[in-house]
């Protein structure tokens, strides 16, 4: 038995643009106007925040500000997708992505946010930080890539060296992208059996699942030593790529204050 759906004029309408129309098509016998439907507004409502993300960078450049965005998060959480929207439109002369690869031996020598100092924005500058300096509080004490002690000297030091980036005048936002043991259990294997995806698999990545509970204790402290007053973190649930990525550039828009219609 077929299912009746309901939509409004509004919904009709955005049913019957060309992207609404290809989307059905692509579904085969099994037609879902609902889910297009959802992604079409979706698709929308990111092209909208996407004009106001243009117009927050004119204003950044303008006023010499410097904004630095940390995406955080388990592997396979969304943090690379979610970084392509905030970026695609944006000039790319003002914006850097960093994602560091593991240390060189000599940066093994340096104090450890040396690296990171160097990537910070210059005036007038957005930097995006595909994981960061937080690499210390999560992922390399529950793989074994650093000392307890090391560990602990940056847990004692980070609430300064943040407390030190902003003080001079940097805006800085932190956001966590939260997904489920199951979701990322879904997410990796549709990665392993993409061969246009396989090459984001790493060994880090294939021992994820099995350390799920030792990285849920050290995110716990980590956030309840590190979400400060000056520097909170910004938790988004993100089992929903779409939702995920709306919300980020939403609050990225509430937090840095742009004025409305300057170009």
């Amino acid at each position: 038995m077929s299912k009746t759906y309901y939509f409004s004029q509004k919904d009709l309408k955005l049913l019957n643009s060309n992207k609404a129309i290809k989307l059905l098509l692509q579904q085969g016998d099994n037609i879902n106007p609902e889910k297009v439907l959802r992604y079409v507004k979706y698709e929308k409502m990111l092209e909208e925040l996407q004009v106001e993300l243009i117009k927050m960078q004119q204003w950044v450049i303008k006023h010499n500000k410097r904004v630095c965005l940390l995406f955080e998060g388990r592997d396979a959480a969304g943090k690379g997708g979610a970084i392509r929207r905030v970026t695609h439109h944006i000039n790319p002369r003002n914006y850097r992505v960093v994602a560091l690869p593991k240390p060189t031996m000599e940066e093994k020598g340096q104090w450890y946010f040396q690296r990171y100092i160097n990537k910070l924005p210059n005036p007038g500058e957005t930097v995006l930080f595909d994981r960061s300096w937080y690499n210390r509080a999560v992922v390399e004490p529950v793989n074994g890539f650093c000392t307890e002690e090391e560990y602990e000297r940056f847990m004692s030091e980070v609430n300064d060296f943040e407390n030190m980036i902003t003080n001079s005048g940097i805006i800085l936002m932190k956001f966590y992208f939260s997904i489920s043991k199951d979701e990322q259990a879904d997410r990796f294997a549709d990665i392993a059996s993409n061969p246009l995806k396989r090459w984001k698999m790493s060994p880090v990545d294939a021992k994820a699942q099995e350390l799920w509970d030792v990285y849920t204790g050290y995110k716990e402290r980590m956030f309840a030593h590190t979400n400060t007053e000056k520097n909170p973190w910004t938790i988004l649930r993100a089992n929903r790529k779409t939702t995920a990525r709306v919300a980020v550039i939403k609050h990225i828009l509430k937090r840095i204050p742009y004025k409305e219609g300057e170009e």
